[in-house]
């Protein structure tokens, strides 16, 4: 039944997402976990609701500095939300991605200590689906769980089966934004890195974009909680988090500008050099996004892609919604699906336009150079 009526809303959802268009601004919907009633992790004076809020704030007041971004808040007050409704907030918004701040607690392992980002995903590791369990167990504060979450049981794995199905098509994206996330803990917070990590959480499933949780460190280790709760070890989680949204941002969106790892080590700057903006899409119809484009630069070339997933589908477009000149790459155990193939920009934008409008909300551009992935914005350049 639970399942049933997730594939239903699942369907409701796609049809009011795709009638959105590739916004000119980056949303970012920021998740501070728990709330109120719901402590989180406790150990102490260190409580994990008012640390991942203060961290959160924090991340947004260092976003709201690139004016290309729009932040949204599930909450920015001491106050309970439901697991749904944190996703509900971000779909209604049409976020491009979706961050829930975390912290971390064990109750047999003092000395356990490290940052790792997730995403939505089954998992094999029992440590994982531990911490997993415990994040989702919040359902039980709700009133009404049953009703709301039919079939589901926080104490039992194998009723997590099906809850990755809706995250699938978002999981390249995913985990780069969570692999960032974990670089930037390490470059600019010099804490120790326990990676990316795959688990199926409640909160991640019904985000109709890319989806992480973050557990930024151990309040059950007595030195690592100290620093979580300290206003120095706030301010260096919150920099961190902000410079992988925006690395991220560079990548799948527009150029931004890095927030200095170390805010009081800054020396003025000097005169930036004024920078070619990228070609704006071309405002007629004279481009045909349906058919390939000439190729007119060596070396460099842009792809949609539209979906990842771990199924290898043949290339029709019985298959793609309708979409032909699909190619496909396999990376690792992911089979990566792309649309269209271009070295002119302005047939990329409108090739994305063209799968955005089929219904592949999520698409984005991709660009190699000589069969490596590159950024958009050195494509660009």
């Amino acid at each position: 039944m639970f399942i049933k009526n997730f594939k239903t809303a699942v369907g409701v959802l796609l049809m009011c997402v795709g009638s959105t268009v590739y916004a000119q601004k980056f949303k970012v919907v920021l998740d501070p976990g728990h709330g109120a009633h719901d402590f989180g992790a406790v150990r102490g004076n260190y409580a994990e609701k008012k640390i991942v809020l203060d961290v959160a704030l924090k991340v947004g007041e260092l976003l709201k500095k690139d004016k290309n971004i729009d932040l949204v808040y599930t909450r920015k007050t001491d106050v309970f939300l439901e697991l749904r409704e944190r996703t509900e907030i971000a779909n209604r918004e049409k976020a491009d991605i979706f961050v829930s701040i975390h912290a971390n607690a064990v109750a047999n392992a003092p000395s356990a200590t490290g940052t790792e980002t997730y995403v939505m995903g089954m998992s094999k590791n029992a440590s994982n689906l531990e911490v997993a369990k415990k994040e989702n167990a919040v359902i039980t504060l709700e009133e009404n769980y049953e009703t709301h979450y039919a079939g589901y049981d926080p104490s039992r794995p194998e009723s997590l089966i099906g809850l990755t199905l809706m995250q699938e098509q978002f999981i390249t994206q995913s985990i780069e934004l969570a692999s960032k996330v974990q670089t930037r803990f390490t470059n600019d917070a010099n804490r120790k890195n326990r990676g990316v990590k795959q688990a199926p959480y409640l909160v991640l499933h019904g985000a109709f974009m890319p989806s992480i949780l973050i557990e930024m460190g151990f309040l059950s280790n007595s030195e690592e909680g100290a620093y979580l709760n300290s206003e120095e070890g706030k301010n260096e989680m919150a920099r961190s988090i902000a410079n992988a949204i925006i690395d991220y941002k560079k990548q799948h969106h527009s150029a931004s500008e890095n927030i200095p790892a170390k805010e009081e080590k800054q020396v003025p700057k000097e005169e930036p050099k004024k920078v070619e903006k990228p070609v704006e899409p071309a405002k007629t119809s004279s481009i045909d996004a349906s058919k390939p484009a000439v190729v007119t630069k060596e070396g460099v070339l842009f792809r949609v892609q539209v979906v990842a997933s771990s199924k290898n589908v043949e290339l029709n477009a019985a298959n793609f919604k309708g979409l032909d000149n699909i190619t496909m790459l396999k990376e690792g155990t992911m089979y990566k699906y792309f649309y269209n193939e271009t070295t002119d920009y302005n047939h990329a934008r409108k090739a994305l336009e063209v799968a955005k409008n089929k219904g592949y909300t999520s698409a984005f551009l991709v660009a190699y150079k000589n069969g490596k992935k590159i950024s958009i914005q050195e494509a660009i350049k």
